[in-house]
């Protein structure tokens, strides 16, 4: 259950992002809420994670989650510019999140 928490917690650190950059610089009231509460909903589920998992391995997954998320979403969503070598980058993310997910130690909840 630690992973899966984990997982959504990095789901949610996409959405809180997704959300900000709606906001206006958190100048618009119902985005700012979105935001905090994603954020919250994010940092409780990281908590939970926490729990059972090592520190190095669960914040490492979930900025991981969230930043790989957050490049490919703002080149989706927003229109955001898309290279080789941006793509490139976000791939070698999502590569650590699998090495931390497979090789976390013996006290990752294997």
């Amino acid at each position: 259950m630690a992973w899966v928490a984990l997982f959504l917690a990095g789901v949610f650190e996409i959405v809180w992002a997704m959300v900000m950059k709606t906001s206006d610089g958190l100048r618009r009231p119902v985005p700012t809420v979105l935001t905090l509460a994603a954020m919250a909903v994010s940092v409780v589920l990281l908590a939970q994670a926490m729990r059972t998992l090592p520190v190095s391995t669960a914040y490492a997954v979930w900025t991981g989650i969230g930043a790989a998320g957050a490049a490919i979403f703002g080149v989706v969503i927003f229109g955001e510019s898309a290279n080789a070598l941006k793509l490139a980058s976000v791939a070698l993310i999502v590569a650590g999140v699998i090495g931390l997910r497979l090789f976390g130690g013996a006290e990752a909840g294997r």
